[in-house]
């Protein structure tokens, strides 16, 4: 399929849930009496749980507590689910870009059944042709196995990615794909930007309209 295929990252792009996301997971740290401080677990939100234990804990904490930490985050975070609220034009961009033609997924590392709650809190179960989870990917990002598993549930060859930190724009380039980035994960412009995101708004409502042509290219499997 030669459509162009827009792939949407969903927490912090699409919904305001990167913070409740750090809470949840500081609160599964607690839980286990493991010292993190929130800041350093909220630089980290954009990868997978399977990276972020070790990432901001270690390796032993990781072969310890790894898979009683993560159950324990999904647990925190959905009891903060009647928190979280779409981000300013989420979506609307995603009723745009159905409307003009485009190929819409949602391309997330996090677990399955909070991404379909992102559907159902967005209304856009009609203009998204598929969703991905971490269920879905060997490895979460920054690795770019949740991209290709996306684009083949669509047959697509032709991709940008919209996401909202370093751990998506590397994603994307690891399969050749552009990435265009909002503020609204907590990342700066500048981070963004260093990371070699292809354009960095404010919000997602600042991208209905945009001309895609540009910034599409053909993925590397």
């Amino acid at each position: 399929m030669d459509t162009p295929v827009v792939l949407l990252d969903i927490d912090g792009t699409l919904v305001d849930s990167t913070y409740h996301h750090a809470v949840a997971w500081h609160r599964a740290f607690v839980r286990h009496h493991v010292d993190v401080p929130l800041w350093r677990i909220h630089r980290s939100i954009g990868m997978g749980g399977d990276k972020l234990v070790a990432e901001v804990a270690g390796v032993e904490v990781e072969d310890r507590h790894g898979d009683a930490l993560r159950e324990r985050w999904q647990s925190e975070y959905a009891a903060l689910l009647d928190e979280v609220a779409p981000l300013p034009g989420a979506r609307d961009l995603v009723v745009d870009l159905h409307q003009r033609g485009h190929v819409v997924v949602l391309a997330s590392s996090g677990a399955e059944r909070f991404a379909h709650e992102a559907v159902r809190m967005l209304d856009v179960a009609d203009e998204v042709a598929a969703v991905t989870s971490s269920d879905d990917a060997e490895e979460s990002k920054p690795e770019a196995d949740i991209l290709v598993v996306a684009l083949d549930r669509v047959s697509g060859e032709r991709a940008v990615l919209v996401g909202d930190t370093p751990y998506d724009v590397e994603a994307a380039s690891r399969i050749g794909l552009a990435c265009v980035t909002v503020l609204t994960g907590g990342y700066s412009r500048a981070e963004l930007e260093e990371a070699g995101a292809a354009l960095v708004v404010e919000s997602p409502g600042d991208l209905v309209g945009l001309e895609w042509g540009d910034l599409v290219r053909p993925a590397r499997r």
